[in-house]
């Protein structure tokens, strides 16, 4: 199944090319699902509304079905169903049960129930493309890191070693004179494992990527840089970027030729920043393209770029350990970070793990089993690529070791 999420920095029109990338994979066949917690837009875009409870399919596109996702009623059904589940701990507390009526949506709901609706439709097995018309980029890169980090913060605060000892409770509990940690508690951590490493299985199968659609202009140009660099900290791979809302060159009026020119401009600094991605140019319609008629015009006119790509073969872990143990006596972990700047990289060691921050974005990652055995003594960003060098701790690192000892 091919997955793609179409962002952008905002503003640019990615509802709009997130419905025409996904009309695009029906018209070529595919069984196509486009998911959005867009409102309004989907409706204009398509012309038709999009089902809330399932997938409804869009008129005149045969193949195409859209469902727009509701946070808020994903929110009240997932934190009914935890007060349930966590009854016996709540009541040995003596909270009160709050009722549905009274539940509001909490900030990141939205996220948690996105993820879940991609989940869903990967587990369904009914689509051969999903399209996804997801949140500005900043708020996605955040998203498609999302259960990781919490799939982390589970195994901190509740450690799977400690779910073994499940059957001495009711003795801790007599021995201790108070009641143990209820065993739904344990049990509802489980199943966030399961959800979670589920959710974090489609957002790294080599069939899912990135699109990026941006307008033609100077901030556009360094908010992608920034973005840019986010996206390849954490992994996730950009197919392709659209350059939305483009004006016909030559124009003989000196207002139109001069925007014009600015865009193409912009258009230029776009290629050398992603020199390793398609860049595409999407025409200005002269209007918000709206019903599927439009669309295709759209789609007739972008030369072929709003096509999703084929699926690509399963990608290598890009953060590659360099052995220089022979010339240097150290290692050399690569990072890529394409479009990062030195005043805004981070970088600690933590046990373990690494913790490397680029501008807003950060990532935690565990450290090789060689690494561990060693020290961080430098590092450096070079051509895009931040390479930390490790030496090995000689009260940790095997006499005539190699790194994968």
């Amino acid at each position: 199944m091919r997955t793609v999420l179409v962002t952008g920095p905002g503003g640019a029109g990615r509802t709009t090319l997130a419905a025409a990338t996904a009309l695009a994979g029906a018209r070529q066949g595919a069984r196509t699902l486009l998911l959005t917690t867009q409102r309004s837009a989907p409706e204009l875009v398509l012309g038709a509304r999009p089902g809330v409870a399932e997938a409804a399919p869009i008129a005149g596109a045969p193949g195409l079905y859209a469902r727009r996702i509701d946070p808020a009623d994903r929110f009240r059904q997932e934190f009914l169903a935890f007060q349930e589940r966590a009854g016996a701990a709540l009541d040995l507390l003596g909270a009160a049960p709050l009722d549905e009526d009274e539940l509001t949506e909490l900030p990141g709901s939205e996220s948690f129930a996105l993820l879940h609706a991609l989940r869903a439709a990967h587990a369904s097995g009914s689509w051969d493309l999903l399209v996804v018309d997801a949140p500005p980029a900043a708020e996605t890169i955040r998203l498609l890191a999302l259960p990781a980090q919490v799939r982390r913060y589970l195994r901190r605060l509740l450690p799977p070693e400690r779910q073994a000892a499940r059957a001495l409770r009711p003795v801790l509990a007599q021995l201790a004179g108070v009641p143990m940690p209820a065993q739904k508690l344990y049990e509802a951590a489980e199943r966030w494992e399961a959800e979670l490493a589920a959710v974090q299985r489609v957002v790294d199968a080599p069939g899912t990527s990135v699109r990026l659609v941006t307008d033609a202009g100077p901030v556009a140009t360094a908010a992608l840089r920034t973005l840019r660099a986010g996206l390849a900290l954490h992994g996730r791979r950009t197919d392709t970027v659209l350059v939305n809302r483009l004006l016909p060159t030559g124009s003989a009026d000196p207002f139109l030729a001069g925007l014009s020119g600015g865009q193409q401009a912009a258009l230029k600094a776009i290629r050398e920043e992603f020199p390793d991605v398609p860049v595409h140019e999407v025409p200005h319609l002269g209007r918000d393209p709206q019903g599927v008629e439009e669309l295709t015009a759209l789609l007739d006119g972008a030369g072929g770029g709003v096509t999703p790509p084929p699926p690509p073969a399963a990608p290598a872990d890009p953060w590659t350990v360099e052995d220089r143990l022979a010339a240097e006596g150290l290692l050399l972990w690569r990072v890529p970070l394409p479009g990062a700047r030195r005043d805004g990289l981070g970088l600690v060691r933590r046990g373990d793990e690494i913790v490397v921050t680029v501008g807003r974005f950060r990532r935690i990652r565990t450290l090789p089993s060689a690494l561990r055995r060693c020290t961080v003594s430098g590092a450096a960003l070079r051509d895009g690529t931040l390479e930390i060098r490790f030496t090995p701790d000689p009260a940790l690192w095997p006499r005539g070791g190699t790194p994968g000892a």
